[in-house]
């Protein structure tokens, strides 16, 4: 028979080694954790687990294994192992996740700092701080054409070599002035990337937006932002919208737009042609002094007969 073979049967003395095993785990164990036995498995010639529940709080599904052994026609039984394994139906952490993918929009909080990685894909190169800046800056193109234009004379050798650095027309004076005096800019990943969350909190498929009686593009308190992003977001001015000092697309819409009900004046009456409101007063009995009544005839009571 072969040793693969052998190896599935267990061992007889190590299969009936429970106590043994018992008392192994119930002196790793905290006391009274250890529950009833669960199984024995041969793991090799004359190698048996023994697996015991565990009623540790916090580890529903573990169990206790305990491995004992034997040398070669040896009748005395020892321990080899003591472990706490969890079962198929163990309740286990979850996997690790670096803090980088772990961190959500609003975890942020006073005083806490986001390193921002070198190779951040959402960044590139902006100024740097040097005098000479990257072939594909935006610094340098501007610097460039205002030689051109001006016929300013270059002279030779470094800045440093110069007696004294002129203040205007430096490279850092003019990326002051242009407002790119950064280390580092938004790359076209990162405005991509942007404007695919905020079109997905506040784009045309939000469910406010379905129900809106107009778009953001028609609606007066719309502030559109500036650079290419103008072209299909926005920040809402409204304090009584929902996305009131959020970025919101072009598309995007709420019931509190500017034109969705617009409150008529309250209407003025035209002025009355018979003034119905005051009161004449009429004489219950006839005057027999005015006229319309003879002086002779007996006085009669107004209404009917």
């Amino acid at each position: 028979m072969s040793a693969a073979m052998r190896s599935r049967t267990p061992d007889r003395l190590c299969a009936e080694a429970v106590e043994l095993a018992r008392e192994a785990a119930a002196e790793a164990a905290h006391p009274g954790t250890v529950g009833a036995y669960v199984e024995a498995v041969a793991e090799g010639d004359r190698v048996v687990t023994h697996f015991f529940e565990s009623a540790e709080p916090g580890y529903r599904g573990w169990r206790w294994a305990v491995t004992v052994t034997r040398a070669s026609r040896a009748k005395i039984v020892t321990l080899a192992e003591t472990v706490l394994l969890p079962g198929s139906d163990a309740l286990l952490a979850p996997e690790w996740v670096p803090w980088s993918e772990r961190l959500r929009p609003g975890d942020m909080g006073p005083g806490d700092l986001l390193p921002t990685e070198a190779e951040d894909l959402r960044l590139e190169p902006g100024y740097t701080g040097e005098d000479t800046p990257p072939p594909n800056s935006a610094v340098s193109e501007e610097m460039q054409q205002l030689a051109a234009v001006e016929e300013a004379d270059v002279t030779a050798g470094p800045p440093s070599a110069e007696p004294a650095a002129p203040v205007t027309g430096t490279i850092a004076a003019l990326a002051e002035e242009l407002g790119m005096r950064r280390a580092r800019v938004l790359s076209r990943y990162g405005l991509h990337v942007a404007a695919d969350r905020w079109d997905e909190a506040y784009g045309a498929k939000a469910p406010m937006a379905q129900a809106a009686p107009g778009t953001c593009v028609t609606c007066g308190f719309l502030m559109p932002l500036a650079g290419s992003l103008r072209q299909a977001f926005g920040v809402c001015a409204n304090e009584f919208s929902p996305a009131d000092g959020r970025v919101v697309s072009l598309a995007y819409g709420c019931g509190a737009h500017s034109e969705a009900a617009v409150m008529p004046k309250p209407p003025r009456p035209a002025e009355p042609v018979i003034d119905e409101t005051l009161v004449e007063p009429m004489p219950l009995h006839p005057d027999r002094t005015g006229g319309s009544v003879e002086p002779d005839a007996p006085a009669e009571e107004l209404g009917h007969s």
